[in-house]
């Protein structure tokens, strides 16, 4: 894949498979200038990451058509598919592609869950922590979980507040701030929108 003459990216291989995959999956919403600048800023192209690695950029795409690697989480306007800098590092910890999947959904006891989990991961739209490993999603879902859970009741004593507020900068830490495109696809406000944002205005630090 390289760069035409107008500026865009020229696919290919297997890049215009993935680029059709990911919009299957996403749909065909634009990406702005301010989504352009974001995930420039916290993605790369998979082309840069796979140059630095040594590895070939072509097999990684048939990795992800076969089902043993995450879609881009985002393609850029110039068609540059944007991944995270530890795209691979799941993959080596697991002990190559095909072991990832058995790797991956160990981690959780009901194997339909981690199933479902897994297809998640795969689509590419773990857009929503600066590391995807099955314990950041785990968590995750434990803090969004707690933090809707205690909003439902809410209480009024400075030991309630302290906890809501952990829990609520724990899961910052875990998120980053999310491009505006991420609404469009999710068809709707992001976690970071209903669960720190709008709680942290909500319940004001004492």
């Amino acid at each position: 894949m390289g760069t035409g003459t107008d500026g865009h990216v020229a696919r290919d291989g297997y890049g215009e498979e993935v680029a059709r995959r990911f919009r299957e999956v996403n749909g065909a919403h634009p990406m702005t200038a301010a989504d352009d600048a974001y995930v420039s800023a916290q993605f790369t192209p998979l082309e840069e990451l796979c140059a630095a690695l040594g590895r070939n950029a072509d097999d990684a795409r048939r990795q992800m058509l076969d089902g043993l690697l995450p879609l881009p989480g985002y393609l850029r306007s110039d068609g540059a598919e944007m991944v995270p800098y530890d795209l691979f590092a799941p993959t080596e910890e697991a002990g190559g592609p095909e072991l990832l999947r058995a790797w991956f959904t160990a981690h959780w006891e009901d194997s339909a869950e981690g199933a479902r989990e897994w297809e998640a991961y795969l689509s590419g739209q773990y857009v929503c922590l600066h590391r995807v490993t099955p314990a950041t999603i785990r968590r995750k879902d434990e803090l969004t979980a707690a933090i809707t859970e205690a909003v439902r009741s809410p209480g009024n004593s400075p030991e309630w507040s302290a906890a809501l507020h952990a829990l609520v900068d724990e899961l910052d830490g875990l998120e980053p701030d999310f491009a505006p495109y991420d609404r469009l696809r999710f068809g709707g406000p992001t976690s970071r929108d209903t669960c720190v944002d709008a709680v942290r205005s909500r319940f004001p630090r004492p």
